[in-house]
């Protein structure tokens, strides 16, 4: 067995102290299963936060990533990159956008969204037309202008100045969206699933109204599909549930299939607004991610079940939960989500709970302090879900 005290001391010494880590030091990943480096197992019901969408290490993204290291790893965006515009034209085909802008994380593709909504405004309108509306609960990265669109005031603490133009208003509340839009509002950004903010989802209505308000108001509308994109909602992307489209749409998380990627979707007289030295990237949509992303959309949309059995296990995971809500009424305050994206809201922290579940062999997570956030690979089985839930039920019952 490695020793893992010395491993652990090692992390606490030269990594900076920016993530409440397990006491753990994982080495390996199959399907729904990882293990650490003493053999113990764990089935993962986080996915590496809506990353792993069709498991770890899955043959098909393997396979793409060892024979593109062997052909080429990286080359300049000067240069046309051929996996780089296959995975553009499969995500335009399957959107509702023209053109993609490639990056290396959802908070740079969020970082670009902003860019090219206050570009567009000024070239369309005019320079007061500045102001972006998001939502509070929202959570839309970590570089200094997604966090100030974030609407946490909680992790923006200690880091201000913050970037100015934004305007935070209470989410699903379609008349609190309505009076905040003004002669300067150029665009609207909204995740249709909040999952930092406690895995709350928007409702039909919501999503639909403020298509309509940024239609009459010549404002755009961005959707934040970070952590709802490549199929963790049950449809390719989360929009296609509210029979909208949006007129521009981030990605990351689970586009590469477990590499960084991210990617910025528009339509295609907004995304003129970008011209040579506009915006860029350096690793953006190199060789490698694109020929990982390529195969994860590719196994997903080939596999020709897979997001029926999405919405399927979602439905057969929430249906579950909710018998536990029935059965500790006073614990359990709520079950939401979409898809295999659930959150359980709890009556307390529920930190203890997302520790005892990692004794127990099962990775989950806790979010917005109180609710226990499920975010497993579409490929989890309902035996999984079924073992999940009876130590839930048993944790439950002891703290009831």
């Amino acid at each position: 067995m490695m020793n893992i005290k010395h491993m652990l001391e090692d992390s606490n010494r030269y990594l900076m102290n920016t993530y409440n880590r397990a006491p753990i030091v994982l080495r390996k990943g199959r399907g729904t299963r990882v293990w650490d480096i003493n053999g113990n197992e764990y089935i993962d019901f986080l996915g590496g936060v809506s990353v792993n969408v069709l498991g770890h290490c899955h043959p098909k993204i393997v396979i793409a990533l060892q024979k593109q290291a062997q052909r080429l790893i990286h080359v300049s965006n000067l240069y046309n990159i051929e996996p780089q515009i296959e995975l553009a034209k499969v995500l335009v085909e399957l959107s509702f956008a023209d053109q993609v802008f490639f990056c290396n994380s959802g908070a740079e593709a969020n970082e670009a969204a902003i860019k090219l909504a206050r570009k567009y405004a000024k070239e369309h309108h005019g320079d007061y037309k500045i102001e972006i509306i998001t939502a509070t609960n929202s959570f839309h990265g970590r570089t200094i202008t997604t966090l100030s669109a974030t609407g946490q005031d909680k992790l923006k603490k200690g880091f201000e100045p913050l970037t100015p133009g934004f305007v935070n208003v209470e989410f699903n509340n379609i008349e609190d969206l309505a009076s905040a839009v003004s002669e300067n509002t150029c665009a609207v950004l909204l995740e249709p699933i909040q999952g930092e903010g406690g895995v709350r989802p928007a409702t039909v209505e919501y999503l639909k109204e403020a298509r309509k308000i940024c239609s009459d108001n010549d404002v755009l509308l961005i959707l934040d599909e970070v952590q709802t994109g490549i199929g963790r909602t049950g449809k390719l992307f989360a929009y296609e549930h509210y029979e909208i489209e949006p007129d521009i749409m981030t990605l990351g998380k689970g586009l590469g299939g477990g590499v960084p990627i991210g990617a910025m979707l528009a339509k295609k007289d907004i995304a003129s607004s970008f011209v040579p030295g506009s915006h860029g990237s350096t690793f953006g949509g190199n060789p490698l991610v694109c020929a990982s992303a390529l195969a994860t959309i590719e196994a997903i949309m080939e596999d020709g079940i897979l997001l029926e059995e999405c919405n399927r296990l979602g439905e057969y995971m929430k249906k579950r939960l909710t018998e536990l809500k029935k059965e500790f009424p006073s614990l359990i305050l709520h079950v939401r989500g979409k898809g295999l994206l659930i959150g359980v809201e709890i009556n307390r922290d529920c930190g203890p709970i997302v520790e005892e579940c990692l004794k127990r062999g099962f990775l989950i997570n806790c979010t917005a302090g109180s609710t226990l956030r499920f975010a497993p690979p579409l490929i989890v089985s309902e035996h999984e879900i079924d073992k999940l839930i009876d130590v839930l039920d048993e944790m439950f019952g002891r703290l009831q």
